[in-house]
């Protein structure tokens, strides 16, 4: 049961959700930097998931008839809580922040608001992140800059974008209720990813506002939700992604885009190759797969052409990530398997004769990536 200890005001154009556990000493600042916002019709849902710490406190002291505390009795979990929170919700737009982050500019949702409402077809907006560590910033976020200027991205492109790895930051985005109404809420099987899915999923069916500036703080500390997901098991989060790109991929199959299938099982074979050259995470972490656990995976499928797609794409990405770590007897392995699977391709053969070359086939291949690189930049 919820306890809401402030009367709501009128319906808002944006709402915050703000989930806390064990954040109290957080809160603060994040919901001051909501309240400081130029664009002002919104309300602040603190949603306290049964926190031991202070939380009702500091909720409490805040002197504004549009923060409203939420406390959960007993402990719902990450996901229910942020569910809960966006079924409360009564704005157009739903922002999710964790009392860990914070909006670093005054003019955030003003911009957020005017931005979607001039694009009505657009499902999200989102912006790149600076990082916040020991209570100052310390880099740009460089994964979740993925323009230089502000625009719209047709879903599908935005689609294939994501499809390679998440580059929006959950605590960025602002989501128009239509969203969730269409595509549903987090899904609680996938406490690592849900956030991802849901890009994804909202990326096949609406546009998306990408704003270039840098307008929120993700702040990296012992006790942000990622971190503790990792530390308590990493092979749920190799788990997640896994169950997550899977399950795409069958929704797509659904709609019948033969070209953005073919994206998916890409995006599956490059997964599976990360893992076969043991990926890491956050803080050391690392998961793997040993080849015999990889072929169990793919044997729940019966499609033998698409299990031949993947492992030529995961053999290949998992011998290219050898190569980088220069471990190059399990890079020769991988891509000689990889030529098993697919003995036409040329950039599978290139790759596998420079290495046995030796170090000059390894120089000839570093400088034909370092001549790729500044193509790409003088364009």
């Amino acid at each position: 049961m919820g306890e809401l200890l402030i009367l709501r005001p009128a319906k808002p154009k944006v709402s915050f959700v703000v989930p806390c556990y064990k954040l109290a000493h957080l809160l603060t600042e994040c919901t001051h930097s909501i309240l400081a916002q130029s664009y002002d019709n919104f309300e602040i849902l603190i949603m306290d998931d049964c926190s031991p710490d202070n939380t009702p406190e500091v909720a409490r002291s805040f002197r504004d008839p549009r923060v409203v505390h939420v406390r959960n009795n007993p402990n719902l979990g990450h996901l229910r809580n942020y569910n809960k929170g966006i079924e409360m919700a009564r704005g157009d737009y739903i922002w999710l922040i964790s009392a860990d982050d914070r909006l670093r500019r005054n003019d955030a949702l003003e911009r957020y608001v005017s931005a979607m409402d001039r694009h009505p077809n657009a499902g999200f907006a989102f912006c790149p992140g600076m990082a916040l560590q020991d209570g100052r910033e310390t880099r740009l976020l460089d994964y979740s800059c993925i323009a230089g200027h502000d625009q719209v991205f047709k879903g599908h492109d935005l689609f294939r974008k994501l499809l390679t790895g998440n580059c929006i930051l959950a605590a960025a985005g602002m989501v128009r209720r239509s969203c969730y109404d269409k595509i549903g809420m987090f899904p609680l099987d996938l406490p690592f990813s849900g956030d991802w899915y849901l890009w994804l999923m909202f990326s096949l069916h609406f546009d998306a506002v990408y704003l270039a500036a840098p307008m929120v703080n993700y702040r990296y500390h012992d006790m942000a939700m990622s971190n503790t997901l990792v530390q308590q098991d990493v092979t749920i989060c190799s788990s997640n992604d896994l169950v997550l790109l899977w399950r795409i991929h069958d929704y797509v199959a659904q709609l019948g885009d033969r070209q953005l299938l073919l994206d998916c099982v890409d995006a599956l074979g490059s997964h599976y190759g990360d893992h076969l050259a043991c990926k890491e995470y956050r803080a050391g972490a690392r998961a793997g797969l040993t080849l015999a656990e990889f072929e169990d995976s793919l044997a729940q499928r019966p499609n033998d052409g698409l299990r031949r797609r993947i492992r030529a794409k995961a053999y290949t990405m998992a011998a290219d990530r050898f190569y980088w770590k220069e471990q190059y007897p399990e890079a020769l392995e991988f891509y000689r398997r990889a030529l098993q699977q697919a003995f036409w391709a040329p950039a599978i053969w290139a790759k596998y004769l420079l290495l046995r070359s030796g170090p000059l086939g390894n120089y000839l291949r570093e400088t034909n990536i370092r001549l790729k690189h500044l193509i790409g930049h003088a364009r």
